[in-house]
């Protein structure tokens, strides 16, 4: 299965949190086969932090979704990660994109990510990568998200 993935940090050395957390992505069953360059985007929602680091990642997985969001979890644990305010300053922030084509809506997992075609921050990077995937809900490929949203912040590719 293809999945997809957007990592964030903007705290610490934001660049080795985002290289420790792709490599920890082996270490859970996922083969890494694309990484998008790092972003710097300035932060949505609550304003008041630290611009991050973003990018976007490609890999194979036979792990279920369910299980691989434990997984992605755990690794934010690990890597010493604290959600003290929603939407606030964290080390790392990894979450699942897209798992394949599924469409999943539970309480603790929707697949594709419910706001990511209102964030760029997550469409630049992907674009990056995978400007056909196609999102199962909304029926767009990621370069028409992209190009069709509404969110205007800024998100530079750094060196």
């Amino acid at each position: 299965m293809t999945v997809h993935f957007s990592l964030g940090s903007n705290v610490g050395d934001r660049k080795e949190n985002l290289h420790r957390a792709i490599a920890a992505l082996g270490d859970v069953g996922v083969r890494v086969t694309r990484v998008s360059s790092f972003y710097e985007t300035e932060p949505v929602d609550f304003l008041e932090q630290a611009w991050f680091l973003n990018c976007a990642v490609e890999g194979e997985t036979e792990v279920p979704a369910p299980e691989l969001l434990r997984a992605l979890r755990r690794i934010e644990l690990r890597m010493g990660s604290k959600k003290l305010v929603a939407k606030g300053p964290r080390l790392i922030d990894m979450d699942i994109l897209f798992y394949g084509l599924e469409t999943i809506d539970t309480p603790e997992l929707k697949v594709p990510h419910p706001r990511m075609h209102l964030r760029r921050f997550v469409l630049v990077p992907l674009a990056e990568i995978a400007p056909e995937a196609m999102h199962a809900s909304l029926n767009r490929t990621v370069q028409q998200l992209l190009e069709e949203t509404p969110d205007r912040s800024m998100a530079r590719r750094i060196e």
